[in-house]
């Protein structure tokens, strides 16, 4: 499974990348037919200081689950954005589980 991190305006640093790979590599035990992983990265331009954005798009056949997360850093935000994926791709395993 491939992980794609694009960041806009700015550059991630090495830790971060690890840390947004180790969390998103954890979703396939919950769906092992993902093809891949894109993340967008960016900051918005607002005084509240949750402002940093986190796109997550989980390609797997049929469709693609999107997660939009918004918290004070990047790491809190991928954290919200897998838990929520880890619910969805439960969910779709029982619905194909149920048909």
């Amino acid at each position: 499974m491939k992980v794609n991190i694009q960041a806009v305006n700015f550059n991630v640093d090495r830790k971060l990348v690890d840390f947004i790979n180790e969390r998103l590599e954890k979703l396939h035990k919950y769906y092992d037919k993902i093809v891949g992983i894109d993340v967008s990265l960016r900051t918005e331009n607002t005084s509240d200081k949750e402002n940093k954005s986190v796109d997550i798009i989980v390609k797997i056949p049929g469709d693609d689950l999107i997660v939009k997360k918004i918290a004070k850093t990047f790491e809190e935000a991928t954290d919200l954005g897998s838990d929520a994926l880890e619910r969805l791709l439960v969910k779709r395993k029982e619905k194909i589980k149920a048909h």
